[in-house]
């Protein structure tokens, strides 16, 4: 029997579980990104170009994934790198809280221990966040893999909901103190939860021959050299670094582009992303009940999907430069919510494709390729939404208007996505089963023939 066979399942039940660890990672990043950008720009009357560089800085940080990756493959568990990443990262919050409220009274100083702090929280992020899909992957059937990808983005969406709405609660009446107090309480929480709910769920047999003792251990470089080396791995990282920067581009450019279009006010313009994020799910939803039936040929659905999802968030993007250009007469909602529905129906058959890749080549090595996908879409959310912002900027002082501005940006990244259905047709198919083993209590093994 194939190796890849001898590995522990994991049911519905263990996929939740990892997808809570996801929410409890969610929860963090979102109190760092978006709670103290906030504080800094608007308490703290800082330049907004601080918090935005202290976010590249740590998706800079995450680079370092391959390596978070590598590490579990020599030792052959998970569990211990994902609370490991938690705990870091919840310490790398604390930090950032606290060094934004010295920024109050010593602004060279904080800024110094935010720097420090953003560091420690990218590498949290890469340890936990790469493991946590490095597991799944490995131990989640074909037939539930899109299902998998599904559950833990959507649970980690609801993470940023629930953190949002509970620290918004208790922030009030606002003091740089309680932000602190605040951020300790959700990050120490948030390990918790994910420390419960990772545990018992690897088994003592994660990796039935981890790396350390299924031969002479190579060393990083070796090992990332040989997971570039593979065709699969390598064109697939280009497609996640496309595909990605496409996807994060539109981030910054949307809510302004309705309100100097069509005039839409703050709060209108905030319904309008909560329209997008509504479609987001659908798309999510849907891939995840087709993927989940498909039957035969789940890799090959997977991969098709992508190309789908990125050929309709292309037509999205094509339907948002109409807009731009003929104005308010425009069906601006119904636009938004398809472009939301094809972003989700992309990102989760990419993510399962990612993860049937994952464990598609040489046992082993499923950390160490998580952590070069993991890598390049760091690289792509951390420059997405600046090039989307200065291309707007670029393309309004050519133009001095804002119709025709848009409408180029909007078709550079609709340009974008439909390079990255290139990309991913020249990914080809995983050369998976799509055989679906039985379920089998965590840390128990398939016999081997």
């Amino acid at each position: 029997m194939d190796a890849r066979l001898t590995a522990p399942n994991i049911g519905w039940i263990g996929i939740f579980r990892l997808g809570l660890v996801q929410a409890a990672l969610g929860a963090i990043v979102i109190l760092t990104t978006s709670t103290l950008n906030r504080v800094m720009v608007v308490e703290l009357a800082l330049p907004a170009t601080l918090p935005g560089a202290l976010v590249g800085w740590h998706y800079a940080v995450q680079l370092s994934r391959p390596r978070w990756g590598y590490g579990s493959d020599v030792g052959g568990q998970r569990a211990p790198w994902i609370i490991g990443g938690m705990i870091t990262l919840a310490i790398g919050a604390i930090a950032a809280a606290a060094s934004t409220t010295l920024m109050a009274t010593q602004p060279t100083l904080g800024v110094l221990g935010a720097i420090v702090a953003f560091f420690i929280i990218g590498v949290g992020v890469g340890a936990a966040g790469t493991n946590q899909l490095a597991l799944l992957a490995t131990h989640t059937l074909p037939s539930r893999k899109a299902a998998a990808a599904a559950i833990t983005w959507i649970m980690m969406i609801i993470g940023f909901i629930i953190t949002a709405g509970v620290a918004g609660a208790m922030l009030e009446p606002f003091s740089m103190q309680r932000l602190l107090e605040v951020t300790t309480i959700i990050s120490l929480v948030a390990v918790a939860v994910a420390a419960l709910a990772i545990w018992g769920l690897e088994g003592r047999a994660q990796i039935a021959k981890p790396m350390s003792e299924a031969e002479d251990k190579p060393d990083f470089s070796a090992i990332l050299k040989e997971v570039w080396a593979d065709q699969q791995a390598r064109r697939f990282t280009i497609f996640v670094l496309v595909s990605m920067l496409a996807y994060s581009a539109q981030d910054l450019i949307l809510e302004p582009f309705a309100g100097l279009i069509y005039g839409y006010t703050p709060g209108e313009s905030t319904s309008l992303a909560a329209t997008q994020n509504m479609g987001v799910l659908l798309g999510m939803i849907v891939t995840a009940i087709l993927g989940t039936v498909v039957g035969k040929s789940r890799a090959r659905f997977m991969r098709q999907w992508t190309i789908f999802g990125c050929i309709a968030s292309a037509v999205a993007l094509a339907s948002l430069c109409a807009a731009a250009m003929v104005g308010p007469t425009w069906p601006l909602k119904p636009t938004v919510f398809g472009l939301g529905v094809a972003n989700g129906a992309f990102a989760v058959a990419a993510i399962g494709s990612m993860m049937t890749l994952a464990s598609a080549g040489k046992r082993g090595r499923e950390g160490t390729r998580m952590g070069l996908w993991g890598a390049a879409q760091a690289i792509s959310f951390g420059i997405g939404g600046f090039l989307g912002a200065s291309a707007l900027d670029l393309a309004r002082f050519v133009f001095q208007q804002v119709g025709p501005a848009f409408a180029t940006v909007f078709a550079m990244e609709g340009l974008l996505f439909i390079v990255a259905a290139g990309c991913a047709f020249w990914v080809g198919d995983p050369q998976d089963d799509d055989v679906d083993l039985p379920i089998l209590p965590a840390g128990e093994m398939v016999p081997a023939e």
